[in-house]
């Protein structure tokens, strides 16, 4: 059985954190650090603050809120798709009579 693991170091705001990952998810996990790297930047051009502390914790806070406004989007769609199941077996047995 070979070792799907591999051992990467991704930087996050100038500092190099070494992680150990499945290989299938490496493109989805240096896509991740670009993607907080690129917010840090907007941060930095956009606020004064140089404690790159700060920063972090917008993007965390940003990143956070994203997530769960998907979140909240798909339980709205998966209970649409559930209406419109009981919708479809109420007009079935009204039709029946």
């Amino acid at each position: 059985m070979t070792d799907d693991k591999l051992a990467i170091k991704i930087n996050i705001a100038d500092r190099y954190y070494p992680l150990k990952i499945n290989r299938v998810d490496e493109h989805r996990v240096r896509k991740a650090a670009s993607l907080v790297n690129n917010a840090v930047t907007k941060y930095r051009a956009a606020y004064d603050s140089k404690d790159v502390q700060d920063f972090l914790a917008m993007v965390a806070v940003h990143f956070a809120t994203t997530m769960l406004e998907t979140k909240e989007k798909l339980e709205i769609g998966n209970f649409s798709d559930d209406l419109n199941v009981i919708n479809d077996k109420l007009s079935a047995i009204l039709t029946q009579e």
